[in-house]
């Protein structure tokens, strides 16, 4: 064993399953404690809201001594009571305020979509804090906007001149003061309904003439933001330009895919990285293709999906309840080629939505 880790944050699956493949042994405090979450742990506790985060993280260190902790979505900014692996809360604040991140992308002169005049239509509406995505919106007039505010009251967002085209991602490693890119990973996005840009999945890697301009944009940007360990910038590739979108300052929703496409460890290298240590650019061994499965309906889970692992992850227990649109499960696909890893996808997706009925 290498060492114990406690892994915090709205979800920690994903991190919790990295960091025991190499050879850590975990706990984790997370919001859903999936079946999967149990087979990668020693020991896991629930909680309800990001408010009780901060007390169930309180508790698990009165239960363990750990060697550090690693902090995922809704927890990057909290104060541990045992060593951080990763970016510190002085140097992450930023990056979860939107309007804090524009201005970031500015000074660096990197090509961001700029905010929109107030009356300036279309804009894309988006909270200033917050991740993945979720409440994302087109806002084509002023009603439009009237409405999506109604939506959401008092919630603190900015509007960004609209720029269209792939949702990418690059995956970085960084020690505070350099930075290697280890792939660019296309998005999938939820693409209808209100839900519209929310992060669905991954396809990794992703070939594109533009993936070197973004390679090194992220490179200078993960570089200059001070983080250290794995982060995600993200990009939306327009005709002739690579637009930043975000800087994400914690593990990424991609890590399956670029595990399984890269063979490799993102947890050591967010480790080795917080030692100042960065790693070589891993060679691609497969394409690997992830995709969030959501409730077509109001439904209670009937049956075990365990059955079908490895093909899916973040499993939920039999006899969970889902409101429509409510995230079930993950499920992988993987190919030689782009077209084929996306055919094993969807073969796999068919044969879940099967399995539950």
């Amino acid at each position: 064993m290498r060492g114990r880790v406690l892994v915090a944050g709205f979800s920690t699956r994903h991190v919790a399953q990295s960091a025991a493949r190499a050879g850590y042994e975990v706990c984790a405090v997370d919001h859903f404690c999936d079946q999967d979450l149990f087979w990668y742990t020693r020991d896991r506790m629930r909680f309800e809201d990001l408010s009780d985060l901060p007390e169930t993280v309180d508790r698990m260190c009165r239960n363990y001594s750990f060697d550090f902790v690693i902090a995922t979505s809704g927890a990057e900014d909290l104060t541990f009571p045992v060593p951080l692996c990763g970016t510190s809360r002085d140097k992450v604040g930023r990056f979860l305020d939107k309007l804090d991140m524009q201005h970031f992308f500015e000074s660096l002169k990197v090509p961001v979509p700029r905010i929109a005049p107030e009356g300036k239509y279309p804009a894309m509406a988006k909270p200033r804090r917050g991740a993945g995505g979720w409440r994302n919106a087109v806002l084509h007039n002023a009603p439009e906007e009237k409405h999506w505010a109604y939506l959401y009251p008092d919630l603190p967002y900015i509007r960004q001149e609209l720029v269209e085209g792939i949702p990418t991602s690059v995956c970085c490693v960084a020690n505070g003061h350099a930075a290697r890119a280890i792939a660019v990973n296309e998005q999938l996005l939820r693409g209808n309904g209100e839900s519209a840009f929310g992060f669905s999945g991954s396809v990794t890697p992703f070939n594109h003439p533009l993936s070197g301009q973004m390679v090194a944009l992220a490179e200078n940007i993960a570089a200059s933001s001070g983080c250290i360990g794995t982060l995600g910038i993200d990009f939306v590739i327009g005709h002739d330009t690579p637009w930043v979108i975000e800087v994400n300052p914690r593990f990424q929703g991609t890590v399956d895919t670029v595990e399984m496409a890269y063979g490799c460890s993102l947890f050591q290298y967010h480790v080795n990285a917080c030692a100042g240590m960065l790693p070589k650019v891993p060679q691609v061994q497969e394409y690997a293709a992830r995709r969030i499965l959501f409730a077509d309906r109001d439904m209670t889970l009937g049956v075990d999906l365990k059955e079908l692992a490895p093909v899916v992850s973040d499993i939920p227990w039999p006899g969970t309840f889902f409101e429509e649109e409510q995230a079930i499960v993950s499920v992988s696909g993987s190919g030689s080629t782009r077209d084929e890893a996306l055919t094993a996808l969807d073969k796999n997706i068919s044969t879940v939505r099967q399995y539950i009925g």
